[in-house]
Formats: structure tokens, C-alpha cells, sequence
């Protein structure tokens, strides 16, 4: 998902909470379009490596796309539509699993980057 820049993704550990799937991946994107390409790059990554999905939905709206891959089903919204739903907070007493590489950790590397060249400006 964040090869295709998906905001705020988080998975979450359900398996003790529900016999659906093992695992949510909920991830975010700023249009239909982008969260139409986020869904089709998840696909088509774990095609690749033989994980074909049980389910595919919402595809054509492109608000809200659901991919099923058994254990581990894939939520991808447009933002309005995943604040409306509130996946993260039906699921609270879900695990959450640390995300590698998470967008975030770029932007607060380039802050601290940021702050230190201002810093050493200051002082020449």
C-alpha cells in the first residue's frame, strides 16, 4: 500500500476477537482513483507470489475497496469514507501491528532534518 503512497495504514490483529480473518490491513487514499490503483498494486503484488484473493468489492465506487485474502483481508478507503466507517474503533480491542516503513517515518526524518539545518544556519 505504500508504494502507491496510502495514508495511515494500520494493521490489526483480529484472530482472537473473530473467526473472519487473522488480520485487518486498513489503509487510506485522497480519491477514488488512488484508492482504485492501491487495491489493484495489493492484488497484484500478492498475485505474484501465488496469494490470488478470495473477494474483490468496490472496485467501480472506489470509496471503499475490500480485498479478501482469507486470513488476511485488505479494507482501502477514499478518507471521508474510512472516517465515516471507523474501522480502527469497531475493532479497539484489536492488536495493532507496527507497520515498516509507515509513512510517517519519512516525514518526521525530513522534520528532523529540517530543524537541523535551520539550527546550523542560525549559528553561522
Amino acid at each position: 500500500m505504500l508504494d502507491k503512497k496510502a495514508l495511515d495504514v494500520q494493521v490489526l490483529h483480529v484472530a482472537p476477537l473473530t473467526s473472519l480473518a487473522d488480520y485487518l490491513v486498513i489503509g487510506s487514499a485522497e480519491s477514488d482513483r488512488q484508492t482504485r490503483a492501491i487495491a489493484d498494486s495489493v492484488a497484484d503484488v500478492l498475485a505474484r507470489v501465488g496469494q490470488r484473493p478470495l473477494s474483490l468489492e468496490g472496485t467501480t465506487s472506489g470509496q471503499w475497496v475490500l480485498i479478501d485474502f482469507g486470513d488476511v483481508v485488505a479494507h482501502v478507503f477514499r478518507q471521508d469514507t474510512r472516517s465515516h466507517y471507523a474501522l480502527e474503533r469497531l475493532w479497539s480491542d484489536a492488536r495493532q501491528i507496527p507497520v515498516p516503513g509507515e509513512a510517517s517515518a519519512p516525514i518526521a526524518a525530513a522534520k528532523g532534518q529540517m530543524t537541523q539545518k535551520a539550527t546550523s544556519q542560525k549559528m553561522v
